[in-house]
């Protein structure tokens, strides 16, 4: 008798929806994520697909209608909670937009809690487009299998973050021209954190000195090498989640 096929199968596509999931009330997708599920991924009647709505978590729904522009799903199984991810924030200055597209992507999936632009002297941007950020963090969130949207916040200016800075997180500073090694800096560390990177050009000789007299201030070196600014944010988050974050064994 040959084995009955898991449920919901591993190959199923995933997508983020606004609206609460629960297994009283039907879902209906339209637009692109309707043409994703109906021209690219060919569901029909019968198939699953892994819904998540930053809220009650993710759960697997069974393709109800499939129609070219609507797909209604049923929601059958919660699989996971929302998961809880670290209370890390990355603070990158805003980059030029593939560049800056880059960071929100890898931030996702390192699991950055909340990613907040910075405007500075040296940037080369001056705004963020936030339907295209909210997109680009979303479908991150997809492909890793995160159950969380990171929050992303409107740029600020330097001053006004240090100015607001919440007095119970450190603000690791990566400062090229050098600061305790990351790692060991990381790991002796505990509580809220965060992560402020520099643009392209490097913060000038005012802003440092702004940001190392800020009592929440720890500058860190990212090693020898001068680092693009995405480099620097990727680079310098996954080190935090390796010695900090959940990249941790539970134990």
């Amino acid at each position: 008798m040959p084995a009955t096929p898991a449920w919901p199968p591993k190959s199923a596509p995933r997508l983020f929806v606004e609206q609460e999931l629960s297994a009283d009330t039907p879902v209906t997708v339209e637009g692109n994520q309707a043409h994703y599920l109906s021209k690219v991924m060919r569901v029909a009647p019968g198939d699953a697909v892994i819904l998540c709505d930053d809220m009650t978590g993710e759960w697997a729904a069974e393709v109800i209608e499939a129609g070219k522009r609507r797909i209604v799903l049923q929601p059958r199984d919660h699989q996971r909670p929302r998961e809880a991810v670290p209370d890390f924030w990355l603070c990158p200055a805003l980059l030029k937009k593939d560049r800056f597209d880059l960071v929100l992507e890898k931030a996702t999936e390192l699991g950055a809690a909340r990613i907040a632009p910075v405007l500075t002297r040296r940037c080369v941007a001056d705004k963020l487009n936030a339907e295209r950020a909210a997109t680009i963090v979303t479908e991150a969130a997809e492909q890793c299998a995160r159950t969380a949207l990171p929050e992303v916040a409107a740029p600020t200016r330097l001053d006004a973050l240090l100015r607001d800075w919440p007095q119970d997180r450190h603000l690791f500073f990566a400062d090229e021209e050098g600061g305790e090694p990351a790692a060991d800096a990381f790991c002796y560390a505990e509580g809220p954190a965060a992560l402020l990177v520099g643009p392209e050009g490097g913060f000038d000789d005012a802003e440092r000195a702004a940001i190392r007299a800020h009592p929440a201030s720890v500058a860190i070196s990212l090693g020898p090498r001068i680092l693009r600014g995405e480099t620097a944010a990727i680079a310098g988050m996954a080190v935090w989640m390796a010695e900090a974050g959940d990249w941790l064994d539970a134990d």
